[in-house]
């Protein structure tokens, strides 16, 4: 469900679902809760294998949230290490087939490629920027955390995270607009008009 609070701070659960979806605009602030799965480019690689072999992917991907992330080892008493966002292009190749298959948002940080933006708006998902550099801040939002999947890869394994109020900033929003745009001074007029 989608509730603005009075400073525009947005609360939303997993599963997403495309009425809330439509609703965000760039630079509305987020705080996520639900399940989030993490995956890296090794991980996404052999997701999208997968796909392409028509066998199921490791979770249910249907309206949920990946984020790119690579935690450090968990120190004792912690749920989880220092977890902060990948840089968000390594993962484009692979990004619009899991789009495609009902992945509707990606957490990560910096700009996204053209194919990707434009999956983005075929599927009506959103991409969210997480605060680099404050990774540890981060992960105290994680409640639970175990690997599902490629345990070989270590850090990059693809684990199933439930997050309370996940802190993040929607960056591109289901019509494509970008808040990389905006910062770089060529900001289109419609990217400031509310979603009809």
């Amino acid at each position: 469900m989608v509730r603005r609070g009075l400073s525009r701070t947005i609360h939303l659960q997993t599963p997403l679902k495309d009425e809330e979806l439509k609703r965000l605009r760039v630079g509305d602030k987020v705080l996520l809760t639900g399940k989030v799965y993490t995956a890296r480019d090794a991980a996404h690689k052999r997701l999208v294998e997968l796909i392409k072999e028509g066998r199921n992917l490791p979770f249910e991907v249907e309206g949920q949230v990946i984020y790119y992330t690579g935690p450090t080892p968990t120190k004792p008493g912690r749920v989880i290490g220092s977890a902060g966002p990948t840089t968000s292009s390594r993962m484009d190749p692979y990004t619009p087939m899991l789009l495609d298959a009902g992945i509707k948002g990606t957490i990560g940080k910096g700009q996204r490629g053209k194919e990707v933006i434009e999956a983005m708006k075929r599927n009506g998902a959103v991409y969210f920027a997480a605060t680099g550099g404050v990774a540890v801040l981060l992960a105290r939002s994680v409640k639970s955390s175990k690997t599902i999947a490629y345990e070989d890869l270590g850090t990059e394994a693809v684990r199933e995270l439930y997050v309370e109020d996940l802190p993040c900033v929607v960056a591109i929003d289901t019509r494509g607009n970008s808040l990389y745009e905006a910062k770089a001074g060529h900001t289109r007029l419609h990217s400031l008009q509310p979603h009809s």
